[in-house]
């Protein structure tokens, strides 16, 4: 029997300075494949090649990947500046209307890092473009040196709400994460309960109210080490679950209920 197909939205990067590639990282596929039991396939997320309405007929769910460019401000009604950063509107076009019509469907989606931003933004909400200039916040960057070990290793807590779906999901009230993230919410969207929140404040895990389907997103990289940490598998297992559900047609039967 073939596993679900399990769309990955891809990235647009210029190799060399001069091809154009659409990217999605390794890691990614390996916790979508052997946590998730689900087969990876990477999406060129650009209108000119693909639609919403053809992904949500193709993959039965979807990780929204973490990614260098970031949400264009103007998908939130406010003007782009030099803290903004890098966009990929291609990504925006595809990624934000795809998050609502899964949302509207059931079909599950988890969200990673610029996938957690869209998934605020999809819902109408804003974000900060650099949380490390607001005052009381701390540096949620990747570190610039080291190795890939170093840079995706475990840095803050993350307490989660008592009783919500990431405590009963994890078992813990608080879990150890890795941090790599410039941006985050500023507002939160129309149904979006925040349900983990970094020392300083910061939203770290959500999810959407009253949505029939899986809408599990977190600000950090579970994909890291997915297989051995125990924050990762059990976020990855669950999502694996939902999709399997979606593709069997009995929808998401597993951990999506409103705290």
């Amino acid at each position: 029997m073939s596993r679900p197909i399990v769309g990955i939205i891809g990235n647009s990067y210029l190799m060399n300075d001069q091809y154009p590639t659409h990217t999605g990282g390794t890691m990614n596929s390996d916790a979508v494949a052997n946590v998730s039991d689900c087969l990876p396939m990477l999406i060129p997320a650009d209108p000119r090649y693909v639609s919403v309405e053809e992904l949500l007929e193709v993959c039965d769910g979807f990780l929204l990947t973490g990614a260098r460019p970031n949400v264009h401000p103007e998908e939130y009604g406010e003007a782009a500046t030099d803290a903004h950063g890098e966009f990929d509107r291609a990504r925006d076009a595809i990624a934000l209307p795809l998050v609502r019509a899964c949302v509207e469907r059931g079909q599950p989606f988890f969200g990673i890092c610029r996938g957690f931003q869209e998934v605020n933004v999809a819902m109408g909400g804003t974000l900060y473009p650099e949380i490390r200039d607001l005052p009381g916040r701390m540096n949620h960057r990747m570190p610039p040196d080291g190795t890939l070990e170093e840079k995706f290793a475990l840095r803050h807590i993350v307490t989660l709400s008592e009783g919500g779906v990431f405590h009963r999901l994890m078992g813990a009230h608080e879990v150890m994460t890795n941090s790599l993230h410039g941006q985050g919410i500023k507002t939160v969207g129309h149904r979006i309960v925040v349900d983990g929140y970094a020392p300083d404040g910061t939203p770290e895990a959500i999810y959407v109210q009253d949505a029939p389907g899986f809408t599990l997103s977190v600000q950090w990289h579970p994909e890291w080490d997915a297989e051995n940490d125990p924050v990762s598998r059990p976020l990855f297992e669950a999502f694996g679950a939902a999709v399997h559900a979606w593709s069997e047609g009995s929808g998401a039967r597993l951990v999506q209920q409103s705290a």
